[in-house]
């Protein structure tokens, strides 16, 4: 199955973005080639340009906080299992601790490094890294792999406050929804959502097979989901057959 996400508010999209770079991060700094290591030090660069958004942290830690109030709330529950609770609300107090005790913004430290933002500087512009225009940079390219894999870690745990506090946050909010199969007729699905509920994030899973592609809208209303169909070249049509798909909803 293919999983697509569709956040409903700027917020969510802000976590799904970082979290998307998190990851990548992670991916690129498990390998051992200098190119490998050049975009991971690129995808550095672009958590800080999204973290560098002056509200952000402080919307992390309101969120930390709402979950754990809310979590409290289920104590003395017989459905709920307190050890189970006690752990989550001891992450969400752990992560709470360690974003909240970071002075300035994520990444904050390496902003801070002469070297880094020289490079920094240059990513953007066509070939602006080369050897000639960053001399001490492609000298460090060819240092031994785990002296650069040692590096990127030290850079990158400026950032791990900020990595943990999103991917907790969004594994609560996933777990909030309950997956229901439905049926788009002629390529296009549409459901009203429930009133008093607001929903952050859709999820739709949908098995590759049928080679078709979700394009998704919603508000706090109503969902829309139409099936696309990709043509040689590219270029995507609307599918007029029906299919079905897993969706889930997560408030």
């Amino acid at each position: 199955m293919i999983l697509y996400e569709y956040p409903f508010n700027e917020r969510l999209r802000t976590y799904l973005r970082l979290e998307h770079l998190f990851r990548r991060l992670g991916e690129l700094m498990g390998r051992t080639h200098p190119m490998d290591h050049h975009f991971a030090l690129v995808t550095i660069f672009e958590i800080m340009d999204v973290a560098a958004r002056a509200d952000l942290k402080s919307d992390v830690l309101k969120d930390l906080e709402k979950h754990k109030h809310q979590l409290e709330g289920f104590r003395g529950n017989p459905s709920i299992s307190e050890a189970a609770l006690d752990g989550v609300i001891a992450q969400l107090e752990a992560s709470f601790a360690r974003l909240g005790g970071q002075q300035g913004k994520a990444g904050q430290q390496l902003a801070e490094s002469e070297w880094l933002m020289s490079i920094r500087s240059r990513v953007g512009i066509p070939g602006g890294t080369c050897g000639f225009d960053l001399p001490a940079y492609y000298a460090w390219q060819h240092l031994p792999a785990e002296r650069r894999q040692d590096d990127l870690q030290g850079w990158a745990a400026s950032l791990a406050p900020l990595a943990e506090a999103v991917h907790l946050l969004l594994r609560l909010l996933r777990d909030t929804g309950m997956p229901q199969k439905v049926a788009a007729e002629h390529g296009q699905f549409q459901q009203n959502l429930p009133p008093g509920r607001t929903f952050q994030l859709l999820r739709l899973a949908i098995d590759p097979g049928l080679q078709l592609i979700p394009e998704i809208s919603g508000n706090r209303l109503i969902v829309s989901v139409r099936l696309m169909r990709q043509e040689a070249g590219g270029r995507l049509v609307a599918s007029h057959e029906d299919a079905s798909f897993e969706l889930t909803l997560c408030a």
